[in-house]
Parts: structure tokens; sequence; C-alpha cells
């Protein structure tokens, strides 16, 4: 993919100077319009709601990440920028894989869960846990894609190239009762966001997965904010855009208005949710 070749060259080149920076970064608020927010009432709804989920819209951070023009001013070259990165960045190690979700609008703790390698889960914060408890997660609570169970043996194993990943996930075969519109007519764009957000998805998988979403229709850079460059990408079920902030120097999502948890459920808010990923050994003290 030439786009892929020429960004690769270009992030092996010096770093640029400050002031190309920012006169990048002016070029860029000249030539991408703010993205108005559209609000709505945000809640953590299961997968088999993921349709209902789609609307929302978005406030965010991130930092900007310099092109051969000084800054990216489309989507797909944010996109691609993250899948080189994403190739270059190991993916760590741990006993469990510990993911962070908090609700920027709320005052509520956030949301964490530790899943070790052999499927078993704990959370904090959950709707229905008690208060400021670490507990163990019933069985059938893992890790999930297409609400079918996917292990990290399996994660570790998908394709690495976006066409071979994309019809692998067509060929998934997942729980119908669960799963979106979309997901049942074979769009892959939600699981692709599923993989690069919450999933504990090798560095290789991870680029393919951005490699992918960098070809779909209609995706749209927003500009830089706090933290990242603030995407748009059309709902492949209708209604509000989904809306992620990008940190293509980490390759990483670290705010969305729509989630796909790793356990399956969607998240999704009108002021945007953040998402820290990490590998850990260390899981706070359970409750009994």
């Amino acid at each position: 993919m030439r786009d892929l070749e020429e960004i690769a060259a270009l992030l092996d080149e010096p770093e640029p100077s400050a002031g190309a920076v920012a006169r990048g970064r002016e070029r860029l608020e000249r030539r991408v319009p703010a993205g108005r927010a559209r609000r709505r009432a945000g809640w953590f709804v299961p997968g088999v709601a993921l349709a209902a989920a789609g609307a929302v819209a978005a406030v965010v951070f991130a930092t900007g990440a310099p092109t051969n023009d000084g800054a990216p001013v489309t989507g797909k070259e944010v996109l691609l920028m993250a899948a080189v990165r994403a190739e270059r960045t190991p993916q760590g190690s741990g006993t469990y894989w510990h993911v962070t979700r908090r609700w920027l609008a709320s005052d509520a703790p956030p949301i964490e869960s530790w899943t070790r390698r052999d499927g078993k889960r704990w959370t904090r914060a959950v709707p229905g846990d008690p208060a400021d408890a670490v507990i163990q997660a019933p069985d059938w609570k893992t890790l999930r894609l297409k609400d079918a169970k996917v292990s990290f043996e399996e994660l570790e194993g998908l394709p690495t190239e976006p066409e071979a990943l994309k019809a692998w996930i067509v060929a998934r075969k997942g729980e119908e009762k669960g799963m979106s519109a979309s997901e049942l007519r074979d769009d892959p764009t939600l699981t692709l966001l599923a993989l690069i957000t919450d999933l504990p998805t090798p560095a290789e998988v991870r680029s393919a997965a951005f490699r992918a979403l960098a070809a779909t229709p209609g995706v749209e850079n927003a500009g830089a904010v706090e933290g990242g460059q603030r995407l748009r990408f059309p709902h492949p079920d209708g209604g509000s855009d989904i809306e992620l902030v990008v940190d293509p120097d980490r390759a990483r999502v670290v705010r969305a208005n729509l989630i796909l948890v790793d356990d399956g459920d969607v998240a999704f808010s009108a002021d945007f949710i953040s998402v820290t990923t990490e590998w850990t050994d260390q899981l706070p003290a359970v409750k009994s």
C-alpha cells in the first residue's frame, strides 16, 4: 500500500521543528472544520442493544502527529500512521489484561476489568457490583467478539493483513441474538473498532485493523484535540456517527463515544468515554 509506505518512510525521518509542527497544526485547523457535538443520554448497554446504541457525540482530547505537510489532514492518514506505529510497538506482557473506562461527564468511578489468559475475569464499579470492590465475574463474562467467546490465543492468531482480517471477521460465527444488524450482514466495522480499542490484540493484528479502517468510506478527521486526532465514522447501523480520539504516535484509541467492550457489552456516552489499557501482574484484593 503506497500510502502506508510513504507514512512509514516519514516516521523514519528526524522529528520536525516546533515551528514546522505549529505551522502544520495551523494549516490543519484551517482545512478541517471543527465537528459539532450531538448530545444524547449515555448508559451501559448489553450487546443485544447495539443498534440502539449507535447515537452519540463528542468532546475530546489528543496530540498532533506530523506528516509531510506538518500534521495529518485526513482520517485515512491518521489511521495509516497509527497502523505503522502499531507494528513497531511491543504488545507488552503480564498476568492480567487491565482496562479502565471513565465517563468524562460523570462523577461515577471508572469501570475496570482484569482478564487473565485463561479467561477468568474480575471487575470493579460495574453497575450492580458492590461499591468500590473487586469481584470475580461469572465464567460466561469474558472476552468476546461478535458476542461469542474469544480467547487470547485466537486473538494472537488473527490475520495480519487487512483483507484477510476482514474475511476472518465475516466468516466468524457469532451469537446472532447479541449481534448488531451490521454484523449480521457481515459488515466488519464494529469488530475492527473493538480490535483497536479494548481487546488485547497483538501489534501486527492491530496494525491490520487500523489499515482496514483507513479504507472505510466516509471516515473523517475533525481535527487535532488534546490527546490525539478526533475521527468520525459513519455508524454502520445508521444514526449518529461513531467518534474516536486516536493518538497515532501511540497507536491507541484514547477516547470514544461508543466502545465495544472486551466482554461483548457496548458502552456509549454523549460526552465521551476515556479508555486506558495495559498489561499488569497486579490484581487488587478481591471481595470474597
